[in-house]
């Protein structure tokens, strides 16, 4: 090889390595997904000229969790694509390297983002992996089909799909230490943590604006004797038909948490006291219709509760509202063992 070649060829090298480091340095202050999808497409669009970039994510898998808890906006899914693993394994097959095509381009447009639609000639898939598993792809499309074929040398889009895949990890690690302090591991519910700074936010707001805040104080009734009679699986599977019922009959602008054990606690914003007592009164009734199905069997499920107000209880603190609503339950569990 000629020495001007050889000049040439580590100058290209070097250029490479420093768009690299260019995308690292701009990238590794990103703390949330929305945010990383965003820059990576302008980095990746600004610093490799590719004027089209984004994402397909396999739907539903384990190890993208992370990134569907926080929700995909509008935003994001103009950088995002989701797409079921069989089609996804058909377009791109098992194999670990990108895969380039600038023929027969029809297949691949179900990987266009839902709010993105654009016309490309030539695409590169490259592969995004999470602890070692194919997760989905990231995508690079141009309106030249010269830009990315068959004959299109694919070692920076192999690196690309090395970094890609360490910022995800590193992400997704980092989401979900973030969920893990302020969830319940079982029930996937706010944890107590979660729940106190938000009572104090909310009974600030209810007292600056003289606005309605109610708190419903849950307590699910024999659960010792289901863990006895039908084992820990079945008392955990009960937790968790709990929480999922709660949640789908509360608003989104109501906040469900477990407590501990089994114990929880409903916060219920712009609600009167009267709405409070209607809603869990529902949940009640819908949780004695509807026992959890268990191995043939039909677990019955009976909670009470206690509720308070800011407004209608007037408590001094959002520590009071919270220990009414507790001594409103208690009264309400020790008067009904006085009756049976």
């Amino acid at each position: 090889m000629r020495h001007d070649t050889l000049i040439e060829r580590f100058r290209e090298i070097e250029q490479l390595a420093e768009k690299f480091h260019l995308l690292e340095t701009r990238i590794l202050g990103v703390l949330n997904f929305r945010d990383f999808f965003q820059v990576l497409k302008e980095q990746i669009g600004d610093i490799f000229g590719v004027p089209h970039v984004w994402f397909s994510l396999i739907r539903e898998e384990e190890t993208t969790a992370p990134i569907f808890r926080t929700g995909l906006s509008s935003q994001l899914r103009r950088h995002l694509n989701l797409i079921e693993r069989e089609e996804f394994l058909r377009l791109f097959g098992r194999g670990d390297k990108p895969l380039l095509e600038n023929e027969n381009l029809g297949p691949y447009q179900v990987l266009l983002p839902e709010l993105d639609k654009f016309h490309f000639r030539s695409l590169a898939m490259v592969p995004v992996s999470l602890n070692g598993k194919l997760v989905g792809s990231l995508n690079l499309a141009d309106p030249s089909a010269k830009r990315f074929h068959p004959g299109y040398n694919p070692i920076h889009l192999e690196r690309l799909a090395v970094k890609v895949s360490l910022f995800l990890s590193n992400l997704t690690a980092h989401e979900n230490l973030h969920y893990l302090a302020f969830h319940d591991p079982l029930t996937e519910l706010h944890n107590r943590r979660a729940m106190e700074q938000t009572l104090e936010r909310e009974f600030a707001r209810a007292q600056r604006y003289h606005s309605h805040l109610s708190l419903a104080f849950v307590d699910l009734d024999l659960f010792k004797s289901v863990n006895d009679t039908y084992g820990h699986d079945c008392g955990d599977a009960l937790l968790k038909y709990l929480a999922a019922g709660m949640v789908q009959m509360s608003r989104q602008s109501d906040l469900v948490t477990r407590l501990a054990g089994d114990e929880f606690i409903l916060l219920l914003p712009e609600t009167v006291l009267e709405q409070a007592q209607l809603l869990l009164q529902r949940m009640t009734d819908r949780f004695v219709a509807e026992p959890l199905s268990w191995q043939d069997e039909q677990v019955p499920i009976q909670i009470s509760f206690g509720l308070s107000s800011v407004l209608e209880d007037h408590p001094s603190s959002a520590e009071d509202l919270l220990k009414l609503a507790d001594e409103r339950l208690y009264r309400k569990k020790r008067a009904r063992q006085g009756n049976g």
